[in-house]
């Protein structure tokens, strides 16, 4: 009779438990998916751009550059704030702020205030990762938390192949100034966000009562010697993996339509099917890493994007980019699917929203860079000696690996 009342109270609080589960992970997922829409939404539209507002090529890839900055400062400064006043809370402000200045571009007049709008949409970019993850990763069970932190990855690959599907239909019906005012529509979920999801339990508990701005969560990214070896690894990790992705994905419907004569629809179409294949990589990192660990998880991917960038620079047939393509997004941004569980397990929750936001777009800043140099690569040599060099780069990321990122797999949060 008691283990059965025991079960009876105990059924209603674990179905609690996954409702809010669920909750937690689809606003993290549809937020990231938003930013994903937005950000290779720009990549599509950056020669309409350059050619409404006369912009150079340096000034059309300085958009995505600065925009990737901003993501940096508003990194730091919504992660510091979700650690202090809630992740539900800040992660409104993030998605109203980027959805708002989102539409702004739609109104620019030239370079400068364009550059300034982008820069500041990158803001809350920055701010929604990092608490997203951070929510996520605290309403699930250890057992689960690298496939729930995959989903949110997934959500942002849901708003790339999104954008890659409806860009080259919309575009030529609405416009580039059309194209950045649907990033309004953000604005809404806003709303929903902070109705329907409630903070985590965990945070909830363990947070302050009294809260005042502090730059401690900051400080607890560099506590001891230690720390200092985590933090720095992780940062290589990001780096490395934003670089590359970030270098193929915006320059890879310049590099079919020049090399081989693709059109937006067909370059769309490559894009596509890359992306697919990125979605199957972060889902099954999910699956890997809740498995076999982090670790070994992050070594396998690292060690398959250095062959299959390599190989994707050699191919020429439509057939081969196609699958190829595929195969090399498995690699190359399914790591993504890992950096939210291995993040939450690497610092307390005093600073958890802190380091997602800091050390990821740290490494975005950097990886901000990549389609700057790509795009010089290709310009002094060729796309294929680019794409040869990129996968050299994913050697220092199995050093980082195997030095200084520690094995947390299953471990209770801090």
């Amino acid at each position: 009779m008691r283990a059965s009342s025991v079960s009876g109270l105990a059924a209603p609080a674990e179905r609690d438990y996954q409702k809010n589960a669920r909750k937690a992970i689809w606003a993290s997922s549809i937020g990231y998916a938003l930013d994903g829409f937005d950000l290779l939404i720009l990549g599509f539209i950056l020669s309409a751009v350059s050619a409404g507002l006369g912009l150079t090529s340096t000034e059309a890839g300085s958009l995505v550059t600065w925009t990737l900055v901003g993501a940096v400062i508003g990194g730091v400064g919504f992660g510091l704030l979700s650690d202090i006043y809630g992740r539900v809370r800040v992660l409104t402000w993030t998605i109203l702020l980027f959805a708002i200045f989102t539409g702004m571009c739609a109104l620019a007049q030239g370079y400068w205030d364009l550059l300034v709008y982008r820069t500041i949409a990158g803001l809350g970019l920055g701010g929604e990762f990092g608490i997203g993850m951070a929510l996520a990763t605290e309403a699930c069970r250890p057992s689960q938390r690298a496939r729930v932190s995959s989903y949110v990855g997934l959500g942002w690959q849901a708003g790339v192949l999104a954008a890659a599907l409806l860009t080259p239909l919309l575009l030529p019906i609405i416009g580039w100034r059309g194209m950045f005012a649907v990033g309004v529509l953000p604005a809404i979920v806003s709303f929903f966000v902070r109705s329907y999801i409630g903070e985590p339990e965990h945070f909830v508990k363990s947070a302050p009562v009294a809260r005042s701005f502090t730059f401690a969560p900051l400080r607890l990214l560099v506590a001891d010697v230690e720390t200092v070896r985590r933090s720095i690894g992780v940062i290589i990790l990001c780096s490395v993996q934003n670089f590359g992705y970030y270098g193929l994905m915006i320059w890879m419907p310049s590099y079919l339509s020049t090399q081989f004569g693709y059109s937006l629809t067909k370059s769309a179409s490559w894009t596509a099917m890359t992306v697919l294949g990125m979605s199957l990589g972060i889902w099954l990192f999910g699956q890997l890493a809740d498995r076999i660990g982090r670790r070994p998880s992050f070594l396998l991917y690292q060690v398959g994007a250095v062959v299959m960038v390599y190989v994707y620079s050699q191919l020429t047939t439509p057939t081969a980019l196609l699958w190829g393509g595929a195969l090399m997004g498995v690699f190359v941004n399914g790591m993504i699917g890992g950096y939210g569980a291995l993040i939450s397990e690497l610092y307390p929750r005093a600073a958890r929203a802190t380091a997602q936001n800091v050390l990821f777009n740290i490494g975005r800043a950097i990886g901000g860079f990549g389609p700057v140099v790509v795009g010089a690569l290709a310009a002094a040599y060729s796309f294929e000696v680019a794409l040869a060099l990129l996968a050299s780069l994913y050697i220092l990321d199995i050093i980082a690996t195997l030095f200084l990122i520690p094995e947390r797999k299953g471990m209770e949060l801090e």
